[in-house]
């Protein structure tokens, strides 16, 4: 017999316009007795809902909902009740006998054993800061999909100017291509006052680029590229704004992440605002790493592993730490991690060698945010000491020193004398 963990429990069934509410009230003798009601999705049912929930007297409630439906519940009911959220792979019913009522129950009586897997959910104020950063990173998608529209305007009009400048949204080639949108006949010296002096390539050389076949079609698109483009910056930066303002009480846990190679003022405040700023909430680094989508799955059957991959959690965390990790190879602060990668990478290949990177970032993330320590640059030299210039694995022989320096990351090229 399963053991009882919550004996006056409520379990909610979430949907877009009503929920489904089952409280499970276990007496002395182990029996249950059940009590369903529907409530609407307003604020005013759901505050009867979460009245009804403290008249008899049930303060721990699970929820199921995908998307976004929970939100409004979860917000009127946290105040007073100890509310979880949990995905519905884990309190899935049988097929077949599924209404909204024996849902409700299924996920009470799940609840009531302590059965029931609960999702993070972090405190109000850092769900807040994740919503704006969560869009923010919305934005700059949708502007990289502008560049590349733009981009390909350029390519369908003959425009080469990407050949021969650096950044085709600079300030020095949008003078140009702005001027040239409104008279594609431009000459040297339309130009010429439009370059700045450290430019590499010449005034004739970006003559020579611009010089396409527009049409009235493409000019109009990128006319309009060209305003969203700018209008998305506008909004982009406005939204720094608020988030900087929101940010501003975790101002020491964002100095605290920015001495982390690789991690800018703005990755930092969106790792806190993906994972929070108490660790104590993840079991270890293991289980955090795990949650952000950085561990192998566990798929075994029969002693056979069916597949190691990493799993498909963490979509905003995980790709945000690979872009650090990215940078973190190229700081020169932690050699460390440049040898790292590159060991990894020679036997498993970059995307593996770059997640393994990626976490080793969170799980120092995780100690420094419990702790409260800087990162410690010292403990990764000994670990630089011992695994990658360790003298035992020094010879005179050629091909031991080949080894030796291609363990920290040099390229070596061998020539005939």
């Amino acid at each position: 017999m399963l053991k009882i963990v919550n004996r006056n429990c409520a379990g909610i069934d979430v949907h877009k316009k009503t929920i489904v509410v089952t409280i499970a009230k276990t007496n002395e003798h182990d029996i249950t007795d059940y009590q369903t009601k529907s409530f609407n999705t307003f604020t005013e049912d759901l505050i009867k809902c979460r009245d009804w929930l403290i008249s008899n007297d049930t303060f721990d409630v699970c929820m199921e909902s995908t998307g976004k439906y929970w939100i409004p519940v979860f917000n009127i009911l946290e105040e007073k009740c100890k509310c979880i959220i949990t995905h519905p792979k884990y309190v899935r019913s049988i097929p077949g006998k599924k209404t909204d009522k024996k849902d409700s129950i299924w996920i009470a009586d799940m609840f009531k054993h302590g059965l029931v897997e609960p999702s993070f959910m972090p405190p109000a104020d850092v769900r807040q800061l994740r919503d704006l950063m969560r869009y923010r990173n919305k934005l700059i998608n949708i502007r990289s999909g502008e560049k590349n529209r733009f981009q390909n305007s350029l390519t369908m009009s003959n425009v080469q100017i990407a050949n021969v400048v650096t950044d085709v949204f600079g300030k020095t080639s949008q003078s140009i291509l702005k001027l040239m949108l409104s008279n594609p006949n431009l000459t040297l010296d339309d130009i010429t006052p439009l370059l700045r002096k450290n430019l590499k390539s010449s005034p004739e050389e970006i003559l020579k680029s611009i010089n396409g076949n527009f049409d009235d079609s493409q000019s109009s698109k990128m006319n309009i590229v060209l305003k969203h483009f700018d209008s998305i910056n506008e909004c982009i930066d406005e939204l720094e704004e608020q988030i900087l303002k929101l940010a501003i009480q975790y101002s020491t846990e964002v100095n605290l992440l920015l001495t982390v190679p690789g991690i800018k003022e703005i990755s930092a405040i969106f790792i806190i605002a993906e994972i929070g700023t108490n660790m104590n909430t993840f079991i270890d680094d293991k289980h955090l790493c795990s949650w952000a989508g950085l561990t192998p799955r566990c798929n075994e059957s029969a002693k056979k592993k069916k597949s190691v991959r990493i799993s498909k959690a963490g979509i905003y965390i995980k790709h945000l730490l690979v872009q650090c990790a990215l940078c973190a190879i190229k700081d020169k602060s932690c050699p460390y991690i440049k040898a790292r990668y590159e060991s990894l990478k020679r036997r498993r290949g970059h995307k593996k060698a770059i997640i393994a990177i990626a976490r080793l970032l969170l799980t120092s993330i995780y100690h420094m945010l419990l702790t409260g320590e800087v990162f410690n640059y010292q403990r990764f030299e000994n670990l630089m000491d011992r695994n990658f210039k360790s003298h035992k694995n020094i010879q005179n022989t050629p091909e031991e020193m080949i080894s030796y320096l291609t363990n920290l990351g040099y390229n070596i090229t061998l020539q005939n004398t």
